[in-house]
């Protein structure tokens, strides 16, 4: 049977660790540029996975070397950054992420989810949704909260990339992201580096 004390809590935890977190940058950049059912599809797919891997296996996630973790998000932000900042700018790019149909659902939904998939293995709210499985042994509950205020998350960053894009220009936006990408990947590299 479902808690819906346990998941609350859990939501709001979750919820309030993974705001700031790169999934809100990541849903922004893509809501800018694809539709947004589309990405949700994707990156809430992505986060079923993650919670079901958290609660399951959350003890065995957490022994994982931290710092090859981190080298690999910071090499996949900064590669990311360079295919936003390299790509070749087209008069029609802004009408087409303004009516983004033209990219199909497969296309758009892997794309949302395998970003997701690997910039959030071993992220913070995996590995605290993996102690609250364990601390409450309710994971129906613990993963229900989890998937939901992940899911929340995504939506708030996807959604108002879609709002953002009416009023700054595409580009704008776009080498804004890079520059945070290229912050978050600098960042993570150093954590590697450092072992933070």
């Amino acid at each position: 049977m479902i808690s819906l004390s346990v998941a609350a809590v859990v939501f709001g935890v979750v919820f309030l660790a993974e705001l700031p977190d790169k999934t809100a940058l990541a849903g922004l950049v893509l809501g800018t540029r694809y539709r947004a059912s589309y990405v949700f599809a994707g990156v809430a797919a992505a986060f079923v996975l993650h919670v079901v891997l958290a609660v399951a296996a959350g003890s065995v996630l957490t022994l994982l070397p931290h710092r090859l973790v981190q080298a690999v998000v910071g090499v996949l932000f900064l590669g990311g950054a360079a295919v936003v900042l390299l790509k070749k700018d087209d008069e029609g790019e802004e009408e087409q992420a303004r009516t983004p149909g033209g990219q199909s659902f497969w296309k758009v939904a892997s794309s949302g989810f395998m970003l997701i998939l690997v910039a959030e293995f071993g992220d913070l709210t995996q590995i605290m949704t993996a102690n609250l499985a364990a601390q409450y042994d309710d994971p129906l509950s613990v993963g229900l909260g989890a998937v939901l205020a992940l899911w929340a998350v995504a939506a708030l960053g996807i959604l108002g990339g879609r709002t953002l894009m009416r009023f700054v220009p595409l580009r704008l936006i776009t080498r804004i992201a890079a520059l945070l990408m290229v912050g978050l990947g600098a960042f993570s590299l150093y954590e590697a580096v450092a072992g933070a």
